[in-house]
């Protein structure tokens, strides 16, 4: 790995110094909007998780690379994050399981990093002024010739839009249907960036049916499902009015579970509005509190935007976030659908949350049994 001085510049203009990793941007540059998640690890399944498009990862764990990557711990067909910042990454990897190190694996999947910033004092930024379209690059000529400096990276930054009022979904949804085999009931899944591990939680209870984003509701009614999930993905839900008005017309035909980004779209079409977090939740630590029985969940969780308290009148809240109260799980009051905020596939991240693909599987056997959604 050749060693190159880079920058990491945020659109306020606070600067990084650091050094080139993985992969040269386009331009010499990458931009995207910089988020900051806690993991100690599992970076290999949040590089590869879909919702973090058009964002920087910033690992707030110091020492990243340590055990290397391996195919068996991808979540999507490829990274579609913008880049990845970290205080070390390890200089050789050491697992039985690892076939590549994480340098070669960013450098093979075009994802460019930056490497020896001082990531505590980047979160502690993040955290106080919010997540902030940023960009960097390794200072010099770029392969295409174009020269990259402070000037360079500081009009690139301010030029990035982030994530707000951008469709990332159709970037990353599939582009046809496909089938995963599984267990007895026959699940339709929406891909608005799916994670391989919830299909394998999903396989465990049917037959899934993943299909695009912009999938109607008479095309899934078609399929005949006992049960429509609605699965993680990136940005803002604001800019996937189709998916709203799809998951609008399914209510009430046939029991909707809902996670993470497919929790805003049900919230949103019962009524609900969403609102931009700060800085977001990105990390598998985050304690949620049940209150049908008041348990704490610790859990994985990697989105910005969030639903707004008493949007919904609708559903219930059934889960709340301790550290900062957000709505982390609703219930409809009239159809059976539910959702959370969180991942409960875990990937990465602890299995607390698991459960509510069980309280799926059942909800889907009472309405068979009653015949009716």
């Amino acid at each position: 790995m050749t060693v190159r001085d880079a920058l990491l510049v945020l659109s306020d203009g606070t600067i990084f110094e650091g050094e080139a990793l993985g992969a040269e941007p386009s331009g010499g540059i990458a931009t995207g909007e910089v988020v900051f998640n806690t993991v100690l690890s599992g970076y290999q399944e949040v590089l590869s998780d879909p919702s973090y498009a058009g964002q920087i990862v910033t690992f707030t764990y110091p020492h990243i690379g340590n055990y290397g990557v391996n195919a068996a711990d991808e979540e999507s067909r490829r990274p579609f994050c913008r880049g990845v910042v970290v205080r070390e990454l390890a200089r050789r990897r050491s697992n039985w399981r690892a076939t590549e190190d994480l340098d070669a694996w960013l450098t093979r999947h075009g994802v460019p990093g930056i490497g020896g910033v001082d990531t505590r004092r980047l979160t502690r930024h993040i955290r106080d002024s919010g997540a902030t379209p940023g960009a960097f690059g390794a200072l010099g000529p770029a392969a295409d010739g174009t020269l990259v400096d402070e000037a360079a990276l500081v009009a690139a930054a301010v030029a990035e839009p982030g994530t707000d009022g951008i469709d990332l979904v159709s970037q990353v949804t599939t582009d046809a249907r496909y089938t995963v085999d599984g267990g007895p009931y026959r699940v339709v899944a929406y891909d608005f960036g799916i994670k391989t591990t919830i299909l394998r939680h999903l396989s465990g209870l049917a037959t899934v049916e993943v299909v695009p984003a912009s999938t109607t509701a008479d095309e899934v009614l078609a399929l005949g499902p006992d049960g429509v999930f609605l699965s993680n993905g990136p940005g803002d839900p604001a800019t996937v009015p189709y998916a709203v008005d799809a998951i609008g017309e399914l209510l009430g035909q046939v029991p909707v579970f809902g996670i993470c980004l497919g929790h805003q779209l049900l919230a949103t079409a019962l009524g609900g509005s969403i609102t931009k977090l700060p800085f977001g939740h990105h990390g598998g630590n985050h304690p949620v509190r049940r209150l049908r029985d008041g348990a704490v969940e610790i859990t994985s969780q990697n989105h910005n935007f969030a639903v707004a308290e008493g949007s919904v009148a609708r559903a219930e809240v059934t889960h709340v976030n301790l550290n900062d109260g957000v709505i982390e799980g609703i219930s409809a009051l009239d159809v059976p659908a539910f959702s959370v905020q969180h991942h409960p596939e875990a990937g990465p991240g602890p299995h607390d949350s698991a459960y509510l693909f069980d309280d799926f599987a059942a909800l889907m056997a009472s309405v068979n049994a009653g015949g009716k959604a």
